[in-house]
């Protein structure tokens, strides 16, 4: 017999609220270096203490942080994912992790209309918003670079036929996190970063710390425009689940373009094998527009781009990657050869 769903349970918002507002206040970092009385605690965040226990004790019984004795508490290993250096420190509120927290506030005008509600709670559209806002932009970055940089698995092609190899390109790779860890990985192999200008100027550091400076370049442009053309690999890495079809065709053809005749488009993230897999992103559903796709809603989009799939299959870290190589005879395969 299926086990008896609790409705109530599930329109509960005072946990990821709650959760939200301790990562912002860094209370698992002043937890970690023993500041663990409640009152002493309120003091070094400045909180009210009252309040602090009580959204404290909320987590305490979803399982969240520990309460050994009354007034004191501690980390748990769930709490210990809340630091920093955690995978859900994205979660804190001043920054770009409090724009996607209120962006859920376009979900009604989103399934109303079809259209990203992020514009309706902000003003202006996620892009146009990360354009207009430094500081959020940064944050973005950042968001994006440490979520990169914790997944980085240089093993990006299935058949792993890296002594054909001699170029990557990383289309939207942010701040270059993952194409610093292939080139480390392949020292035969050079890269270039392409994104945003704001957003490849933070890129310096991130390939000097990994030591392949030397055989690192960056373009700062849209990825909407050609892209550098002629190199073995263009790689797409949770890219394509930010944007609708028409935008998503546009930036395959721009790859197709650039990769003909003898290059490689490799998608990760975004594609999966079942619809089970694909029926997620509503967060990009808000914000952008954007949707995950079963792998045979991917070929459909790649054969308008000129690109047909050649290979799938998960990666040494699960990931999903999608390969794709220019059609002989498409637009793509002309336009480059007319170049």
């Amino acid at each position: 017999m299926p086990e008896k769903v609790n409705v109530d349970s599930l329109s509960d918002l005072a946990t990821p609220w709650s959760l939200r507002v301790v990562v912002t206040l860094g209370v698992a970092e002043q937890l970690a270096a023993g500041v663990t009385e409640i009152g002493e605690l309120a003091r070094h965040i400045e909180c009210d203490r009252d309040c602090l226990a009580r959204v404290l004790r909320h987590l305490v019984g979803r399982g969240v942080f520990e309460e050994p004795v009354e007034g004191e508490f501690a980390l748990n290993e769930a709490a210990r994912s809340l630091l920093r250096s955690g995978p859900l420190h994205g979660l804190a509120l001043d920054g770009h992790g409090g724009r996607s927290a209120a962006a859920w506030n376009g979900l009604l005008a989103t399934v109303r209309t079809g259209e990203p509600g992020y514009q309706t709670v902000f003003g202006r559209s996620y892009w146009a918003d990360l354009d207009a806002d430094s500081d959020l932009a940064a944050s973005y970055d950042a968001n994006m670079g440490r979520r990169a940089g914790e997944a980085s698995d240089p093993a990006v092609l299935l058949d792993d036929t890296w002594s054909q190899v001699r170029h990557v390109v990383d289309v939207g790779g942010g701040t270059g996190e993952t194409l610093a860890e292939i080139l480390r990985a392949r020292p035969t192999v050079r890269g270039t970063l392409v994104d945003l200008p704001r957003t490849v100027a933070r890129s310096t550091e991130v390939f000097a710390a990994a030591g392949v400076a030397d055989r690192a370049t960056v373009q700062g442009q849209s990825f909407f425009d050609p892209l550098p053309a002629g190199a073995d690999v263009y790689l797409l890495k949770r890219l394509l689940l930010d944007w609708p079809d028409e935008q998503a065709v546009a930036l395959l053809t721009r790859c197709a373009e650039a990769a003909a005749p003898r290059g490689r488009v490799v998608v990760i993230g975004g594609v999966s094998p079942g619809r089970a897999a694909a029926s997620a992103g509503l967060l990009m559903m808000v914000q952008t527009g954007g949707k995950p796709r079963t792998l045979d809603e991917f070929r459909d989009l790649a054969a308008r781009a000129g690109l047909a799939v050649t290979a799938s299959g998960h990666s040494p870290s699960g990931q999903f990657v999608t390969e794709c190589r220019p059609e002989a005879g498409s637009t793509a395969t002309k336009t480059n050869a007319q170049r």
